[in-house]
């Protein structure tokens, strides 16, 4: 998988009235709470602006490929799961752009072909993947994109769009319990947010929502300004070094390698003593608790580690 930094194109050709608005619904009917349509006139409000509070995620479309505008409503599914359920809790602002009457939003994104998915971060691109991909691995660039946001100080929610039925409205509130955790985050003081969900999760130890968001910022924590070379560089020169081994691991995780971090963990304890293989199973454990106990990679990781176990 490849993921792109910031910058890659320019995008300031594209700043229009600041005061243009929203382009409202969807053409293509693949709406999902969190989308919206946006033109050439209303790019700087809504893409621009909007990125310097949140992660903005654009997609192009065309209303002559059956393939893309199918695409909008796989990938309206997927931004709208992370709503509430996102371990950092960050808002995930989807936006339409159907290339054919904007044809200067596609050539500043050098769009070849759609669909082209593209986030944008504090007014800059983040190309993400062109072509249709499966859920799974969708949120392998969402949850690389969102580690980004977050080490970039963008860490706002963005405002839900989209028709919401009325018995979902209380759900959709956020939870005052994570106030002051969610406002630590969004200030990047990590260390604050883990106290705070520390402290939540001693009141309340078999909630898991609580344990997932600090099992989430932990991993952010870790692996904040660690420099990805030379963790792996250290990693190689010293395979047994536990620290050296949980720190690629933790990395790979940020990064989207759910399975490679798993089997380097699960390997590590094969070649441990019974003293020193609690830590990395500790860990591991942790590991799952981020990536999400439902998810089908950790259920096979989790049938691994019995085995190295036992």
């Amino acid at each position: 998988m490849s993921f792109s930094r910031p910058g890659a194109v320019d995008l300031s050709g594209l700043a229009g009235s600041p005061d243009a608005g929203s382009a409202g619904a969807s053409a293509s009917g693949a709406g999902g709470a969190w989308a919206i349509d946006v033109t050439e006139q209303t790019f700087q409000t809504d893409v621009l602006q909007a990125s310097m509070r949140h992660i903005v995620v654009l997609s192009l479309w065309s209303p002559r490929s059956d393939q893309s505008e199918a695409f909008n409503g796989v990938l309206a599914h997927v931004v709208d799961s992370y709503e509430g359920r996102l371990l950092q809790r960050l808002g995930n602002g989807r936006i339409r752009v159907d290339i054919d009457p904007n044809p200067a939003i596609a050539q500043a994104l050098q769009a070849q072909a759609v669909p082209l998915v593209v986030a944008v971060l504090s007014g800059q691109p983040v190309p993400l993947f062109q072509g249709t991909l499966e859920d799974a691995e969708i949120r392998q660039y969402f949850d690389q994109l969102v580690t980004a946001a977050v080490q970039s100080g963008v860490s706002g929610r963005a405002e839900r769009t989209g028709e919401v039925a009325d018995d979902d409205a209380d759900e959709d509130a956020p939870d005052p319990r994570f106030a002051a955790a969610d406002d630590a985050l969004g200030a990047g003081d990590i260390d604050a947010a883990i106290a705070e969900y520390v402290r939540l999760l001693a009141q309340s130890p078999a909630d898991a929502e609580i344990a997932e968001r600090l099992a989430g910022v932990q991993l952010i924590g870790r692996t904040r300004n660690v420099d990805l070379a030379s963790a792996r560089a250290a990693a190689a020169d010293r395979p047994d070094d536990i620290e050296a081994q949980l720190l690629v691991a933790d990395l790979d995780v940020s990064g989207g390698h759910v399975d490679d971090a798993f089997g380097r963990l699960i390997e590590l304890i094969k070649r441990l003593s019974a003293d020193d293989r609690e830590t990395v199973r500790g860990r591991l454990v942790e590991l799952f608790t981020v990536v999400g106990t439902s998810d089908p990679r950790v259920a096979q990781a989790r049938r691994a580690l019995a085995s190295a176990l036992f």
